[in-house]
């Protein structure tokens, strides 16, 4: 009998583990896909979005811009095409949230530098003030890559409409005047269709760690 149970040993080893992998390989199928959801106005807290907005149940998309970055180059939509990208709201000489936010992107870049779906963008909420040489000092200063983010300047109402009625980033009510001003922690992580898949406190180490798995999960839908 023990005769029999060695000369079987190995393969009974050898079953074993092939069993163990079929019902891990069964359990991974059979576990729900990990998917973002597709931010609409209506979802969003209303102090975030602009009034005409807030019953906005479906096909909501950041509008079309034109802008110009840190190199004076025009930069439209059509740079971010069939990208996903994270954008964020920021200028260059604020003392307080603005620096940590600018190094936790940065921090984003860098793990995402090599790969060319991936794009971010910071719109400059004192475009008067931060002008394309301005902008162009900040980018070297931080490490930015040129072709992976743009800093972005040009007309005020534009980029805060931007900010209140595309990003819905923002609390306060305005109309980009003289005396509107803007400041907000939001990163948000937009699709390659133009659609909001995340909002994440730019100033919170553990909320850019889920905005990194976030962009993962996004990746891999396109994959499918």
């Amino acid at each position: 009998m023990l005769s029999f149970f060695a000369k079987y040993k190995m393969f009974g080893i050898v079953m074993l583990v092939l069993s163990a992998i079929i019902v891990y390989l069964f359990y991974n199928a059979l576990q729900p896909e990990k998917m973002l959801p597709v931010y609409q106005p209506s979802m969003v807290d209303k102090s975030l979005v602009d009034s005409t907005l807030h019953y906005t149940k479906k096909y909501h998309k950041i509008a079309d811009f034109s802008l110009v970055n840190q190199n004076g180059d025009t930069i439209t939509q059509e740079n971010y095409k069939d990208k996903i990208y994270v954008a964020d709201f920021f200028f260059t000489t604020c003392p307080t949230i603005c620096p940590i936010m600018t190094k936790n992107m940065a921090e984003v870049q860098a793990v995402v530098k090599d790969d060319p779906n991936i794009m971010l963008l910071s719109h400059s909420v004192t475009p008067d003030i931060d002008s394309v040489a301005q902008l162009k000092k900040y980018a070297r200063e931080k490490g930015v890559i040129d072709s992976k983010w743009n800093l972005v300047t040009g007309d005020k109402k534009q980029i805060y409409q931007l900010a209140r009625k595309s990003y819905l980033a923002v609390k306060n009510d305005g109309d980009g005047g003289p005396y509107d001003m803007i400041h907000t922690e939001n990163f948000i992580l937009v699709d390659k269709e133009k659609r909001i898949r995340g909002f994440y406190d730019g100033t919170n180490r553990e909320e850019i760690d889920k905005l990194l798995k976030d962009i993962e999960i996004l990746k891999a839908s396109y994959n499918d």
